[in-house]
């Protein structure tokens, strides 16, 4: 839906390198198949791209372990496991995940595969069960050294994040990104962003950092406005492909941008790659597989 959506491997590592020089402290990292921009989590396209970014920036580098439809958990551990990086997204349970209405507001494709992928999300339910996120945290936390960012796409995912946290098995400091306006999750709404605040505050107590992710048009909005409550933000093209009313962003860049002119008018400092990993203790760039 979007000509300016990194595909290649050259065209991600080009894309990160230029979001780290915009302010990102942490790259979050999908792949795709080069020839016909369908996600994959072959491990060999992360590796193309994965030591490039490392090194041309100091920026903490973030592989995700959702990857896309259809993927079994030994899919989507694939990468992570060989790259051992310093952190890696995990969503805090299973949720119908519909990103299907998206699809009556093109006629026009970058590959034709898109639009058929966007409707089956009708009838697709990613799944990260109890064993799964236990299967996560053994095998790349305490296997590979690495921290999480706690995806929560809804206050459900806060609870289970809760119990993890009281038994032990999640280490504190803990990393939240509240994810709204995802259909089957929590809305894009700031009463919204203030309850899953609230509850993370009940339940995490002084034992986490949180970050703001909402999709489409209300990332900007609800990211600020996590900056004002004391949060870090999350933007780039895989939550919204725009930058404005009507226009698309050409870059995961030009989000970081303005996110941090917003911010920085607020009188907020943005935090440096080693100021992210003191934050958050992660292991370092010299401990991770690439």
């Amino acid at each position: 839906m979007s000509p300016h959506l990194p595909v290649t491997p050259s065209e991600i590592a080009e894309q990160a390198v230029a979001a780290a020089e915009a302010g990102a402290a942490i790259l979050h990292l999908h792949a795709r198949t080069p020839d016909s921009g369908l996600p994959t989590a072959d491990p060999d396209v992360f590796m193309e791209f994965l030591p490039r970014i490392k090194q041309a920036t100091d920026a903490v580098l973030n592989i995700t372990t959702g990857g896309g439809a259809n993927m079994t958990l030994e899919d989507r551990l694939a990468a992570p496991l060989r790259a051992r990086p310093e952190m890696c997204s995990l969503n805090m349970g299973s949720m119908n995940f519909g990103i299907f209405p998206l699809a009556r507001r093109y006629d026009e494709w970058q590959h034709d595969w898109e639009q058929g992928f966007l409707e089956a999300t009708r009838d697709f339910v990613f799944k990260n069960t109890f064993a799964d996120i236990e299967a996560v945290l053994e095998r790349l936390g305490e296997g590979a050294g690495t921290r999480f960012e706690f995806e929560c796409y809804d206050t459900g995912h806060l609870q289970t994040l809760a119990f993890y946290l009281n038994k032990g098995t999640i280490k504190p400091p803990v990393f939240v990104q509240f994810v709204l306006g995802v259909l089957g999750g929590i809305d894009a709404h700031p009463e919204q962003l203030m309850h899953l605040k609230q509850t993370a505050d009940r339940l995490l107590g002084s034992d986490y950092r949180f970050s703001v992710l909402a999709a489409g048009r209300h990332q900007m909005p609800l990211a600020t406005m996590g900056a004002i409550l004391g949060g870090n933000v999350r933007v780039g093209l895989e939550d919204s492909l725009t930058i404005g009313r009507g226009q698309l962003a050409e870059s995961n860049a030009d989000q970081v941008a303005k996110i941090r002119r917003i911010v920085e008018e607020l009188g907020l400092e943005v935090a440096t790659p080693n100021e992210a990993r003191s934050t958050l203790v992660l292991k370092g760039g010299d401990q991770v597989g690439f």
